[in-house]
């Protein structure tokens, strides 16, 4: 293919392909599973979407990832951008039944997946009948084909007429399954670079993967905006704090996405420890996906310097809240203030509009192009909308400025260390134990995680509460659900509270723990 111009390899899904072309020996990927250079990286595509090809995979079709933070991960998803398809990343914290549901659901045709995770990933398979193409990567798994044995002497030169691709992530529901986060329009993603405040250089930045691939967030942020932009990308396995600073150190980092956990597990490192890394090279570090206490991102920015952002977004889209530090010192914990091409407001119960310093629900307006809808799910899409605007469910109100605050969520959704749980799933699960007459679960506020998942319980009437009681539920829960969903705490009452149409008070119960706080 002749050379490439960004805005060509902009429409075409192709920056990958334009950088290997400028830089071909430059760093791309590091992980501890191995590493790519960016003509690396750009082979592995060509080959990759040659292998779909052969499998009549390809503009318009989906291919499934469940993969720890490896470098195959960033194959398929250099491939699958310039192939027309549709990418969905999974949680690799799932259950076999849910990864399988999820293959299935997204109509993915190929399925890659990591063995090195263990029995969840090796059991996926049977739940997952649609995928005609099976890769393994991390071990064996039976009825899939390794990885690279599969793409091994194919073609790895330039695809020619290459299709932008999309990526379709799911999100948990409040009732039911996951659902993915569906566009129908496909969105060019340029470079980000002079007028950004990420405004990433070739040749001196460098991204630091903190957060797990499949996650909106890191994926976006840590890992499409800097390789779509020509840098180079160090990705953690698991995430540690001071591993965190070793690598900046190490790796001259100069960007990177982290949640206020982090922060919190950073700042709680014995002075020597923090003394011991240089962390000048920091130009750039966006935190967000739960708020984040004001004294904890006082100290980050007394420490790391005016290098700190703040955005409130959303997976659907719209938003457009982005707060650097200075700007946050004049309003300390705002997550600031959108631009005039965003429209949000904050309403009532009745859907009233309330006045400025008034809590109330954010709404946020969808954008005209590449709109959200829940992949084959009508109905909830229709219920998240209320007209041109949509809501996560947190609650908050406006300044005199008309900067954003927000002061909690509406009670269904739980964010615990920046990942987003639905109590509706942690109830379902419960309910099924012979014990349970009835059940609440919530979020409950802690310094660490933001929130704790905590189930609070209505037992049968013969039976007792007891601390063995507890531990039988929590377990009951972990068999059925993936680990990070489950209560870390059982609580028993008498009683719970329900509306008159029935409905679980989720907000009453919640209340009674954050006004205790």
């Amino acid at each position: 293919m002749s050379e490439l111009t960004v805005e060509q390899a902009v429409q075409s899904g192709m920056l990958v392909a334009h950088h290997a072309q400028q830089q071909p020996d430059t760093s791309a990927v590091v992980t501890e599973y191995g590493s790519r250079t960016f003509a690396e990286l750009n082979a592995n595509a060509n080959r990759l979407v040659r292998l779909f090809a052969q499998h009549n995979i390809s503009a318009g079709d989906a291919v499934a990832v469940v993969s720890k933070n490896r470098p195959e991960f960033i194959d398929v998803l250099a491939a699958t951008t310039r192939a027309g398809i549709r990418f969905t990343p999974i949680n690799f914290h799932l259950k076999g039944e849910e990864i399988g549901y999820i293959v299935d659901n997204c109509e993915a045709k190929a399925f890659i997946a990591d063995a090195s995770l263990g029995p969840p990933v090796v059991e996926a398979p049977q739940y997952a009948s649609k995928a005609k193409l099976k890769l393994s990567v991390g071990g064996d798994i039976p009825g899939f084909t390794d990885f690279h044995e599969a793409i091994k002497g194919l073609d790895d030169t330039d695809i020619e007429n290459p299709t932008l691709g999309s990526r379709m992530l799911y999100t948990s529901g409040t009732t039911g399954r996951p659902k993915g986060v569906y566009r129908k329009d496909r969105l060019p993603e340029a470079p980000v670079w002079d007028d950004s405040p990420a405004a990433y250089t070739v040749g001196e930045s460098r991204d630091l993967v903190t957060g797990p691939a499949y996650h909106a967030a890191p994926l976006l942020i840590d890992i499409v905006q800097p390789l779509w932009s020509g840098v180079g990308i160090v990705m953690m396995d698991r995430w540690d704090a001071e591993e965190t600073l070793k690598l900046i150190s190490e790796y001259k980092i100069t960007h990177t996405h982290m949640v206020a956990t982090m922060f919190h597990r950073l700042l709680q490192l014995p002075e020597e420890v923090k003394a011991a890394y240089d962390i000048s090279s920091m130009k750039f570090l966006i935190h967000g996906a739960a708020p984040c206490p004001v004294h904890v991102k006082q100290a980050m920015i007394e420490w790391f310097g005016p290098v700190i952002w703040e955005y409130y977004a959303a997976t659907e889209g719209g938003g457009g809240f982005l707060v650097g530090a200075e700007e946050w010192l004049t309003k300390p914990g705002t997550v600031g203030r959108p631009g005039p091409e965003f429209d949000n407001k904050i309403l009532d119960d009745n859907g009233d509009p309330v006045a400025v310093g008034e809590v109330g629900t954010i709404y946020m307006r969808a954008p005209d192009s590449g709109r959200f809808e829940y992949y084959k799910d009508t109905e909830k899409t229709g219920k998240s909308y209320r007209g041109d605007y949509f809501t996560l469910g947190d609650m908050g109100y406006f300044d005199d400025d008309g900067y954003l605050f927000l002061t909690g969520r509406s009670a269904e959704l739980i964010i615990s260390g920046g990942v987003n749980i639905y109590p509706q799933e942690v109830d379902s699960e419960l309910l099924k134990h012979p014990a349970v007459l009835d059940v609440c679960t919530i979020g409950v506020p802690n310094d660490e995680w933001g929130e704790e998942v905590r189930s609070v319980v209505q037992l049968q009437p013969d039976v007792e509460a007891s601390s063995a009681l507890s531990d039988e539920l929590i377990t009951w829960a972990r068999e059925r659900l993936a680990n990070f969903k489950c209560p870390r705490q059982i609580d028993y009452v008498a009683e719970l509270p329900r509306s008159a149409a029935g409905k679980i008070q989720r907000r009453v119960v919640r209340a009674s723990y954050v006004d205790a706080t």
